[in-house]
């Protein structure tokens, strides 16, 4: 089981999100987004934050440094590595698991990311035999869409969708994201799309968007 950061909700647990860091990052990354969603001071969202382990990542010169799966080359999309995507999937699908024994619907989970832990999450959400709550991906790309065909979950197909990118993003280019969200729409899904003029970041009208789209999805308020 991953290493996780926890934030256990003020009310009893009824729902989760599982909220997955970028390359180079840990779960403490987005900790401090959590009291700027405004789900309420006696919300029962329980928030999950994993850690990725270290591995050699390819662009950083063969370093290890904290990631879901290796990146190749300069352009992210390009030779990727479906090994370390499967295992980051199998590693995500037992945290999902964990939730549910601990008594969580996995319509009352979301998977969220950003950047790498976005691709996870849309990875990851998308292939689930009973549909998540939502899949929200910050700032990131849709990994081996050319397999979503054939390895998507039909109980997943109405799945609710949130992407978010930064115009300016140098990281993850806003192009990527688009054509994301158009191989997503041509396969049938729903996407509430979102830019704002950022880089590879989050920022505060986002959040915003971020704790409004939680707040319906898990019917808070």
């Amino acid at each position: 089981m991953l290493d996780c950061v926890e934030i256990e909700s003020p009310a009893p647990a009824d729902a989760c999100v599982i909220w997955l860091h970028g390359l180079g990052a840990d779960g403490n990354d987005f900790v401090p987004i959590v009291p700027e969603l405004n789900l309420g001071a006696s919300h029962s969202v329980r928030f999950v934050f994993p850690n990725a382990p270290s591995r050699p990542v390819t662009v950083n010169n063969g370093m290890s440094m904290p990631a879901w799966y290796d990146i190749k080359g300069i352009d992210i999309a390009d030779k990727q590595d479906a090994e370390g995507i499967a295992a980051t999937a199998e590693a995500i699908n037992a945290l999902i698991q964990r939730e549910i024994e601990a008594g969580i619907a996995p319509e009352r989970i979301v998977l969220a990311g950003f950047s790498q832990g976005g691709a996870i999450a849309l990875h990851v959400g998308l292939r689930q035999s009973r549909p998540l709550a939502g899949i929200m991906a910050l700032s990131t790309y849709l990994p081996l869409h050319d397999r979503l065909a054939r390895e998507a979950q039909p109980a997943s197909q109405n799945v609710a969708i949130f992407m978010a990118h930064g115009s300016e993003d140098p990281v993850v280019p806003i192009s990527l994201g688009q054509a994301s969200r158009e191989q997503l729409e041509a396969a049938g899904y729903q996407v509430a799309w979102h830019e704002y003029p950022m880089a590879h970041q989050v920022c505060l009208p986002e959040i915003a968007t971020i704790g409004r789209w939680l707040r319906e999805r898990l019917a808070i308020g």
